[in-house]
């Protein structure tokens, strides 16, 4: 699980208590101050994270109540002092080193193996050292947290080397901005209960549009995405990653159906597959219900002659989704089994997923609402 840690040094006096406050509120781990005052007023939730200068100042005005013991480290000497209280099993311990050159980044590799807590302030925008950082401290286990100076630069750090660091350190400029990074750190999409869905009819439909998305990670070969006619109920459309005989396999692709579909995407909100573009977020699911966020590339639509597929779950809901009436489009079932659309008979069972609420304007809602 990320987490973060809220910098109010900087942030004007005014600011503080809402800024506070709406930490409490959105559950973020810690907040650093380089003195006493607030830090006494916090919840036991939340971490008490005093700044220190040196690794010789200790405590703050003689207050121990804090949390973690954030000092900065500009040498080995330093370094080394922290880590005598380490090996003495002072878990409150942690490093801050503002990585500026060669030597100051092995320093931080050599803090972030040795002690509980290691945050990193690099000078320079590219995240080569941070990477070098991850890798060199991967298997320690202590947690790393890097310095963001924007909520844009904390997306990008929680992605480097697929894992990022464990931790943000952040000085928020708002409220809004301390909620907001609160909603980055869910990093992790939970899975999804599916259902086995039978086919009652394939009907040929006419000339339509439908929408390839491509997304910008490899699909696995039990991977699709969720898409339906109606926004209860959505069948697993397989990607590309299967091959095939007159075309080159397409990993990243998923051919998902007509444009007026739902997708379901994170957050257990829907889109249209209208809707969805570069940069947009989908939601990449298995045939188990395992479940990940995928970026959007490209979304191509065209028109082609399109297939309505029309299921039932065990539950008596109907499931129905329109796709390109071709042999190469494909969707899921059980077993991880590949079924080509064209193939499809009655009795076949497929995998989807039913949502219990209806939508408006993509998010679940309870009112009355019927699809047909």
């Amino acid at each position: 699980m990320k987490f973060a840690w809220i910098d109010i040094r900087s942030v004007s006096a005014d600011q503080r208590a809402a800024l506070v406050e709406a930490a409490v509120h959105a559950r973020i781990d810690g907040i650093v101050d380089d003195g006493p005052e607030i830090l006494a007023t916090l919840p036991p939730t939340v971490r008490k994270v005093l700044a220190a200068p040196t690794p010789g100042h200790g405590t703050a005005e003689g207050w121990d109540g804090y949390d973690v013991l954030l000092t900065e480290v500009t040498d080995d000497d330093g370094l080394a002092v922290l880590q005598g209280r380490a090996l003495e099993g002072q878990d409150s311990v942690a490093a801050h080193v503002p990585v500026t050159d060669d030597s100051s980044l092995t320093l931080a590799c050599s803090a972030a193996r040795a002690l509980p807590y290691t945050a990193v302030t690099f000078k320079d925008p590219t995240k080569i050292p941070l990477e070098i950082v991850i890798a060199a401290a991967d298997k320690a286990p202590g947690q790393l947290i890097c310095r963001a100076d924007s909520l844009e630069e904390a997306k990008i750090i929680l992605d480097v080397l697929e894992k990022g660091s464990e931790g943000i350190l952040l000085a928020p400029k708002s409220v809004a901005e301390v909620l907001e990074l609160a909603e980055l750190l869910q990093t992790d999409t939970p899975p999804l209960t599916l259902t086995q869905l039978t086919v009652e009819s394939i009907e040929h439909s006419g000339l339509g549009d439908r929408v390839c998305v491509d997304t910008c990670s490899y699909l696995h070969k039990d991977e699709g995405i969720l898409v339906g006619s109606y926004s209860h109920g959505f069948i697993l459309c397989s990607s590309e990653t299967h091959p095939l005989p007159y075309m080159p396999t397409r990993p990243f692709r998923v051919n998902a159906g007509a444009l007026q579909s739902y997708v379901l995407g994170t957050d257990n909100r829907t889109n249209y597959l209208s809707e969805l573009g570069a940069g947009d977020t989908a939601l990449a699911v298995s045939t188990t219900g395992r479940t990940r966020r995928v970026v959007v590339g490209r979304v191509k639509l065209e028109s082609r002659p399109l297939l309505t597929i029309k299921t039932r779950a065990d539950d008596g809901t109907l499931v129905s989704l329109a796709v390109q009436d071709d042999w190469h489009v494909r969707v899921l079932g059980p077993g991880d089994a590949v079924r080509n659309v064209t193939e499809l008979t009655q009795g076949d069972q497929l995998m989807g997923y039913l949502a219990t609420d209806q939508r408006h304007v993509g998010w679940p809602v309870g009112e009355f609402c019927v699809e047909k």
